[in-house]
């Protein structure tokens, strides 16, 4: 079974102009025209702003999205794949008791539905930033089933990522931004542990009661790291234990590591 991205066009008036400009730069350049004004040019893009607003009610349409919905059936486990760019990803778990039969749920920039492929029990989804309109900014705001286990990986270079992963069951997860923020609430479990990175970012990680987890820090030389001590002990330098888990909660491994930026355990 497969899902493609639908098709979507966003605004063409600048990406058309830009191109245009660029060419005659381009022909001048090889003096196959005369020499261009491209100062002389730029009042266009201005006239080309302008249009596309009174168009498209925006310059930057950040409200260009689409709702979306999959439906289970025989799937057991699954892995999402999310290359997200410039585009902030929100992750949480699906209301169980509302959408029993739903594998995934939420909204997508337009263009950029969820590619699916099912084998056996298996579903892979993936989200491409390269199948949206470049001037499509929507979030992409997903809800995960909660009685599966999950592999997540999520890529972005300015985005932001924030999971709410509280009541979703982990295998692995990989989340790495490049300039975003990544703002973690931990998973009751997670069979491989957890990784998150951001060159530049700050990482906030969030335990939440009851909840066992164990994050290791891998500190770049700029990486401050601020740590709620009522909530965790330093094991050993550069490892931290929650407090006050429950007997019986499955150990959970996170590892956290940047550039610069802060971590925050909280």
């Amino acid at each position: 079974m497969t899902g493609s991205a639908r098709n979507a066009r966003g605004p063409v008036l600048l990406p058309l102009l830009l191109a245009g400009i660029g060419l005659l730069w381009l022909l001048a350049n090889f003096l196959i025209l005369p020499q261009v004004n491209i100062i002389g040019l730029l009042p266009l893009l201005l006239v080309a702003v302008g249009a596309n607003i009174l168009l498209r009610g925006d310059f930057v349409p950040g409200s260009d999205f689409r709702t979306f919905g999959i439906t289970r059936g025989s799937v057991e486990a699954a892995s999402l794949e999310i290359s997200a760019g410039e585009i902030d990803v929100s992750l949480q778990a699906l209301a169980g008791e509302q959408h029993p039969e739903r594998l995934i749920a939420g909204q997508y920039a337009a263009g950029a539905r969820p590619e699916l492929h099912v084998e056996g029990v298996q579903a892979h989804l993936r989200l491409d930033r390269s199948s949206t309109p470049w001037v499509s900014f929507a979030d992409w705001e997903l809800a995960l089933a909660q009685e599966l286990p999950w592999q997540i990986y999520v890529s972005t270079s300015l985005g932001q990522v924030q999971a709410d992963l509280s009541q979703v069951v982990v295998e692995r997860a990989l989340i790495s931004t490049g300039h975003g923020e990544i703002r973690l609430v931990a998973p009751p479990e997670a069979f491989e542990g957890l990784r998150l990175r951001s060159t530049l970012g700050n990482i906030h990680v969030t335990t939440p009661p009851g909840a066992r987890t164990r994050i290791t820090v891998e500190r770049g030389r700029l990486l401050g790291i601020h740590v709620d001590a009522a909530r965790y002990e330093e094991a050993f330098p550069g490892l931290y234990l929650s407090r006050d888990a429950a007997p019986q909660a499955a150990l959970v491994d996170i590892v956290i590591s940047g550039d610069a930026g802060d971590a925050y355990l909280a």
